[in-house]
């Protein structure tokens, strides 16, 4: 798709309803606020996407193949069409950084701009917003249970289309994986790449033992063998027969892929110990998430690394994020949506951490000692922060889910994990439930 195109990535009804308030003149200063609704499977997400949307935003322009286009519907008038072929988002932008931990009922990103300005973006904040949050969140759930092994993104394939492989290699990267297998990732991101070998390969030989001795001969430094493909354990003992006779004294080690991994890993890792080659790593991959990760290390399993595939790319235990875009404010007035079970929170608000017990305040409110998560990332429709380094981002992300306490960050009891609501906010509330 070209990018011209890209800004009709949106629903239609953002349209209809800006048309509708260019005809009636209302197009006062506007608050919208995302935020994730509570959910019995998160106690804490990652934040991820910023980056991305700042880009986005910045780009959002009405092509003239998109205006004859809208212009085919019969919905918009001319005079708003015109309007659309100028449209710049001329507003500020609000967000808590890419990955810090954030909890559900909190503002996460604030939007500040005209009604219409603020409205047409709905669609395109939300959707470069949900995946990385849930790409990032599901990486961190390993990481966290992953002790001293090593893990890697091995996703691509089962992924759901090529941006989300990408945004799941960069975003396990940013949460602490080691790296990925896809090379797009790779280059677009400066992610380390990692490879084994396929089935494929091994089949595609006469003899395993010829599939590993070919391997060997090209990468003599970097292989790891993939010893499942017939018998697991023969494949370990047949691999080490390759790499003696080679006159090798170490190879990089092997991959399991299939069966019940956990005894294979305990055999593996005897034979390759009583062979002499101790510094030969396990790595194991197929069906691995942080439930698997967590299940094998307690039980003490000989396991160095992990390749995470399917169920982080597809999220596979939460495949959506109930995340919302509502409108806080508008003409300087607090607005508070009061549907059942989605009551939302009005006005301009900032969040206040301490030790990860948040408060949701107006955002002129003073907790001292409390650091303020919310930070202008785009004013006047342009980026004003500097994009941070992804290794950077990594040792922060990685930091605060060491320090994360353990009855947020476990794995398998979750409880949602959510701010207090600050006395100006309270008693704004408490205003708008009178009137």
């Amino acid at each position: 798709m070209h990018d011209s195109l890209k800004v009709l990535m949106t629903d239609l009804y953002e349209l209809t309803m800006a048309q509708v308030y260019f005809d009636k003149g209302m197009n006062e200063e506007a608050v919208f606020d995302f935020y994730i609704r509570p959910s019995s499977k998160r106690a804490y997400f990652i934040m991820g996407g910023v980056a991305e949307l700042i880009e986005n935003i910045e780009n959002f322009r009405f092509s003239r193949e998109t205006l004859v286009y809208l212009d085919s519907l019969d919905l918009f008038s001319s005079e708003f069409l015109d309007y659309l072929a100028n449209f710049r988002f001329c507003g500020e932008v609000w967000a808590v950084d890419d990955g810090e931990i954030v909890f559900a009922n909190e503002p996460l990103v604030v939007v500040k701009a005209s009604l219409v300005e603020a409205q047409i973006i709905e669609t395109l904040l939300i959707n470069t917003l949900q995946y990385p949050i849930m790409a990032a969140t599901k990486a961190a759930r390993c990481v966290s249970v992953a002790r001293d092994t090593k893990l890697v993104d091995f996703g691509a394939r089962r992924a759901h289309g090529i941006d989300s492989s990408l945004k799941a290699a960069k975003y396990s990267y940013m949460t602490g994986f080691l790296g990925t297998s896809n090379l797009l990732a790779g280059k677009m991101y400066g992610i380390n790449v990692f490879g084994t070998m396929a089935h494929s390969f091994i089949l595609a030989h006469n003899s395993e033992e010829e599939a590993f001795k070919d391997f060997i001969h090209t990468y003599p430094d970097n292989a790891i063998l993939l010893v499942d493909t017939f018998d697991t354990l023969e494949g370990v003992k047949k691999a080490i027969e390759v790499v003696k006779k080679l006159g090798l004294k170490s190879f990089k080690g092997i991959r399991i892929d299939s069966g019940d991994i956990e005894i294979l890993a305990r055999e593996a890792r005897k034979i390759l110990d009583s062979a002499g080659f101790e510094d030969a790593i396990i790595l194991v991959s197929g069906g691995v998430d942080e439930y698997m990760i967590d299940e094998f290390l307690t039980k003490g399993a000989p396991i160095d690394a992990w390749g995470v595939g399917t169920k982080l790319t597809t999220c596979d235990d939460m495949p959506s994020l109930d995340c919302a875009y509502k409108l806080a404010a508008y003409a300087n007035q607090p607005k508070m949506k009061w549907s059942p079970h989605k009551i939302t929170l009005p006005g301009l608000k900032q969040v206040f951490r301490k030790e990860y017990d948040d408060i949701v305040d107006c955002a002129k409110s003073e907790h001292p000692g409390h650091k303020k998560l919310l930070k202008k990332v785009m004013d006047k429709g342009k980026r004003c922060i500097e994009e941070k380094n992804l290794e950077a981002m990594q040792k922060e992300c990685l930091q605060r889910i060491v320090a994360l306490p353990s009855h947020i960050k476990g794995i398998h009891t979750v409880s949602p994990h959510l701010p207090k609501i600050g006395k100006c906010l309270q008693k704004m509330i408490e205003r708008l439930k009178i009137k």
